[in-house]
């Protein structure tokens, strides 16, 4: 199989053992401990790369980025109301989860460009961290609006001290500081050991995904359409902005991807404290045991052969 992400068949693994109610389980200490690491490289390596570009040609492309970033929740949240009927809590919670990101899918998408020789620029580490709040905020808004007494300083709290902002940018910053030749001493924990390690991540995730699948499975057959629909849209609009700013095809590729991935663990944090009456099955059913593994075996791949057309 050509190009086939080999990290990804630990994902089928782990879904295959949920799938058959296998008692496969990843201790939860390990679970932790992976995805710490994950994170942590992942802002090391773009810090590192960063280094390498000075800050004002990184400036404008960010504020491209997350401008049309903000789109997509308010894009999804009308679809979710008319075509879903969904009550407006579940409908701006489920806008906000498909406009953030998704760590772990970025991190796929970085490994599969990677192992083909087209990776993309390095500061798209920073896109990934800009794009993880703004669409939270603005599916609370949705899902809140006329209502009083949103708790704003818990919500703005639980995501920009959560884990996933604090060590990624903690990592960038440290990246970018150290330098290439800094972190260097780093490279066999950090860098040489990331693809094994986000193998043992997926296999928890392909456990997970399973077992998320059936809620989904529950709540009807729009919102299984709804998840595979949106990423094509949401990554059609990473196609343009990328091909518009003059990224690379792998910068082009990684942008489809971070705009077409849906957020699983900041954006859950965030709702239940902004929107405690919105159902988190919906959310997290859709964007883990959906569009998180359709991203991974037709997604990732689709936006890469995509970009490779629209970059000339």
């Amino acid at each position: 199989m050509p190009h086939f992400e080999p990290v990804i068949l630990f994902f089928l693994l782990g879904a295959l053992a949920g799938f058959l109610r296998s008692d496969l389980r990843i201790p939860g200490v390990l679970y932790e401990s992976l995805s710490i690491f994950l994170l942590l490289a992942i802002g090391l390596k773009g810090g590192v790369e960063l280094a390498r570009y000075p800050l004002a040609t990184v400036a404008l492309p960010a504020l491209v980025v997350v401008a049309v970033g903000a789109l997509i929740p308010l894009v999804a949240y009308p679809v979710l109301r008319r075509f879903g009927r969904l009550p407006r809590a579940d409908a701006g919670s489920i806008a906000g989860h498909y406009g953030s990101v998704s760590v772990v899918t970025f991190a796929v998408g970085t490994t599969y460009l990677a192992r083909l020789g087209h990776e993309g620029e390095g500061y798209m580490t920073v896109m990934l961290v800009l794009l993880e709040f703004p669409a939270l905020v603005i599916g609370v808004l949705l899902a809140r609006r006329g209502e009083p007494g949103t708790p704003w300083g818990k919500v703005l709290h639980e995501v920009l001290a959560g884990k996933s902002i604090v060590l990624l940018l903690g990592g960038l910053a440290i990246g970018w500081f150290a330098g290439p030749g800094g972190i260097e001493p780093l490279d066999r924990l950090f860098f040489d050991l990331f693809k094994g390690v986000l193998a043992f991540f997926l296999l928890e995730m392909g456990l997970v995904a399973a077992s998320r699948f059936g809620e989904l499975r529950r709540a009807g057959p729009f919102l299984l359409v709804f998840a595979t629909v949106m990423p094509l849209f949401s990554a059609g609009l990473g196609l343009a902005t990328g091909a518009l700013l003059g990224l690379s095809v792998g910068g082009v590729t990684l942008l489809a991807t971070l705009y077409a991935s849906a957020s699983y663990i900041a954006a859950p944090a965030a709702m239940r404290l902004a929107v405690p009456q919105a159902n988190p099955a919906l959310s997290i059913g859709a964007a883990l045991g959906i569009t998180f593994p359709f991203n991974l075996l037709v997604g990732i791949p689709l936006y890469h052969r995509l970009a490779q057309q629209v970059v000339q």
